[in-house]
């Protein structure tokens, strides 16, 4: 039987992947935020609390939302490609959203009758007469996971506000087993949950931007190449 090519050290391809970093109460003195953590078991980063996320779905590509994002955000995801067919940027948002829905049971969307393709994974949002709300999603970090890991993704990080829910914030029933512990932290406090550290750092981003609004750009930890690069994207 042949080696693993993980025992033999040999890379993992990248995947792109879109993670939600969902925050209620922004408004306020006491913003919190959504994480859950994952199972002891898992092959990616087990038992750490993170935000509800994974990779780009195929599917994901064939989905209609109802408004773009902005020409500027779009354009800040576009930059810098690492993977061969990367997604467009609706896509990696839907991805985030979609994540969202099964990590957490919760709907970012508006009502609004279906339009084109309705793949499996997203039946529950049109017969709940709901479209996803991609414009909604503020481009907030990206990260290239390093090499010699289990998983390895190019995974953009989104701010979206819990006021956009469809629902009750609070009711997790339909969440799948993929997380567990799923509640509200204050983000304030949330750096003292057992975190992998580039969750720690999104975390700090986070908060910078909602206490004190966003910046021009968007940090980007690059880990695709033989050399780490830490740069920020801007147009």
């Amino acid at each position: 039987m042949s080696a693993d090519p993980e025992d033999l050290g040999h890379d993992r391809p990248i995947r792109d992947a879109a993670t939600i970093v969902l925050v209620r109460d922004a408004g306020t003195g006491s913003p919190r935020v959504l994480m859950g953590q994952r199972g002891a078991k898992a092959a990616f980063m087990p038992s750490k609390y993170v935000f509800p996320g994974g990779a780009v779905d195929a599917d994901d590509r064939l989905v209609r939302p109802p408004a773009p994002l902005s020409d500027d955000q779009r354009a800040l995801l576009l930059q810098r490609p690492v993977t061969a067919d990367p997604p467009a940027p609706e896509a990696m948002a839907l991805a985030a959203i979609r994540e969202l829905w099964e990590e957490a049971g919760l709907f970012l969307g508006r009502p609004d009758a279906w339009d084109g393709p309705l793949p499996a994974d997203w039946a529950a949002f049109a017969d709940a007469g709901l479209r996803p709300s991609a414009d909604r999603l503020r481009f907030l970090f990206r990260a290239v996971t390093p090499p010699g890991r289990t998983r390895r993704f190019d995974a953009r990080f989104f701010l979206a506000q819990a006021e956009d829910l469809v629902g009750d914030p609070d009711d997790f029933a339909r969440a799948t087993d993929e997380l567990s512990h799923l509640h509200w932290i204050a983000l304030s406090e949330a750096r003292g949950l057992d975190l992998p550290f580039i969750t720690e750092v999104v975390l700090a981003e986070a908060e910078a931007i909602v206490r004190e609004g966003p910046p021009d750009s968007v940090p980007f930890f690059d880990n695709s190449g033989p050399e780490s690069t830490f740069r920020r994207l801007s147009i």
